[in-house]
């Protein structure tokens, strides 16, 4: 079962990380974002994973679709709050 607070703890640090990185202009900032984001979603509720995932196994953690990627969970996220 995903909580409202597993749901609500996600979009907080999914929304302020992205804000951050579609406006950032150095890549060491973006990658930083990257592996906090990776590491975020390794120890989060599998179940919410999943369900933000769409089956996707690389979603939240493959480069070239990262803002696509975290956009699109931000967005999923805040039609489940």
């Amino acid at each position: 079962m995903i909580t409202k607070d597993s749901i609500e703890t996600a979009y907080s640090f999914l929304h302020q990380k992205r804000n951050v990185y579609i406006h950032s202009s150095l890549d060491w900032q973006k990658d930083d974002i990257e592996y906090a984001i990776g590491s975020y979603v390794d120890d989060m509720s599998q179940e919410l994973y999943e369900t933000l995932s769409e089956g996707r196994s690389d979603f939240l953690r493959d480069h070239q679709r990262f803002q696509e990627d975290i956009t699109c969970a931000v967005e999923r996220l805040e039609g489940m709050l």
